[in-house]
């Protein structure tokens, strides 16, 4: 879509299109775009517009009913913040008394509506004009707030009492323009001095604007974290979505955090001072009744100590990231596991167990191991169709593959 196509899109005619156009409904597009034509719409206005239900239809998993509003790219809806981390980055600068954040490289605006949403005036910039025009339709609720073309290398940060209540966040590209993968999307890119602007770029814009915050990969090695800065992973429902880095009057907690989100849940955040260094599990004899699974933003901040302390357990073996306890405790950074059986991992011995248990539908899970799970399954030779589950765990105990088979509790 180019910026023609989009302006006739999102004014006049177009705009009372797409409004007027019914839920997504796939296998319906070929029809409903006739009947649009023959109504005496033009072919690619219609494309455009039938376009836009599907990506709203996709867009409901991050943005509910807001989405409906909305504007997107397939790209920018991918890449975009979902609504309620958004709401996290935003709270952060409000919460500094920050008034003015400028958003560079701004995508379709997810964050900068959701500061525009907490009374911030927002000035977002982005690369590519089209992507831009479309965060400045998505703004167009907030009439104090824009979005218009632009590089964050070419930003100057304001100085001296200019700078005063004012912040910066950035969100660097970590796709290769036009390289696309197997599936026909943009490549991703995982590697800091690839990602643009430049992580040194971030850097400086952080040293010259001292409330600033960046958007990076999970993939974030914890060495490259700035000292005083605070790298926060974040999770929703389980799935680690981003490493966010923060500096100056936004660090909540200087060093790794983790937050957990979940849907109808208030976030949960540990940090450094929550983790304990605790030995691992001596052997497997000492396997205790009770397994912990940190969730994943817990794991790649590298504070599964913590979970470690809040169970009185240790972890199985070092980097394996499950932790053994005694205790059955309630933790809202873990999933909590009943251990049924814990024994030296060998394919002969577990089919046993599993047939002698009546075992004949199976969940592994497995880490810090080389293990092909499809594989186990078709040499334990469980009956298909099965009704009687059981979870089995492999993992390393003092570097030695081990099984145990779990209940969630």
């Amino acid at each position: 879509m180019d910026l023609a196509l989009l302006h006739r899109l999102t004014t006049g005619e177009g705009w009372g299109l797409l409004q007027s156009l019914p839920p997504y409904e796939p296998g319906s597009e070929l029809s409903l775009q006739q009947r649009l034509r023959d109504a005496g719409f033009e072919a690619d206005l219609v494309a455009a517009a039938v376009n836009q239900t599907r990506l709203r239809a996709k867009a409901e998993a991050k943005f509910g009913p807001f989405a409906q509003g909305m504007v997107f790219t397939s790209d920018g809806l991918e890449q975009a913040t979902r609504l309620e981390v958004a709401a996290q980055h935003a709270d952060r600068f409000r919460a500094a008394g920050i008034h003015t954040v400028y958003d560079l490289g701004c995508g379709i605006g997810a964050d900068a509506m959701a500061m525009a949403g907490l009374d911030l005036r927002v000035r977002a910039i982005d690369a590519d004009e089209v992507t831009a025009a479309i965060a400045a339709v998505n703004l167009r609720h907030w009439p104090d707030c824009t979005a218009i073309p632009g590089r964050a290398e070419e930003f100057t940060p304001p100085a001296g009492e200019g700078a005063r209540g004012v912040g910066a966040w950035l969100d660097p590209a970590r796709r290769t323009p036009g390289v696309a993968d197997i599936t026909g999307r943009t490549r991703r890119v995982f590697s800091l001095d690839a990602i643009s602007p430049s992580w040194a770029h971030v850097q400086e814009v952080a040293r010259a604007l001292p409330a600033t915050g960046a958007k990076l990969s999970p993939a974030f090695p914890h060495g490259a974290l700035p000292r005083g800065a605070e790298a926060q992973w974040t999770s929703y429902d389980g799935e680690v979505l981003e490493c966010a880095v923060w500096w100056g009057p936004l660090v909540h907690h200087p060093g790794r955090t983790a937050a957990v989100l979940s849907r109808g849940a208030s976030p949960v955040v540990v940090t450094e001072g929550q983790a304990e260094d605790t030995p691992p599990v001596g052997s497997l004899a000492d396997v205790g009744t009770w397994l912990y699974e940190p969730d994943r933003a817990v794991l790649r901040a590298g504070l599964v100590g913590a979970v470690a302390a809040a169970t009185g357990g240790a972890e199985l073996d070092a980097g394996v990231g499950y932790v053994s306890a005694s205790r059955s405790e309630e933790v809202p950074f873990a999933r909590r596991y009943a251990v049924l059986e814990a024994m030296p991992f060998n394919v002969k011995a577990l089919r046993g167990w599993l047939r002698d248990h009546g075992v004949d539908r199976l969940t592994v899970k497995k880490r810090g191991v080389s293990l092909d799970a499809d594989q186990l399954r078709r040499q334990l030779r469980l009956p298909p169709r099965g009704k009687t589950e059981a979870v089995v765990v492999i993992t390393r105990v003092r570097s030695q593959q081990v099984v145990l088979v779990v209940q969630p509790s």
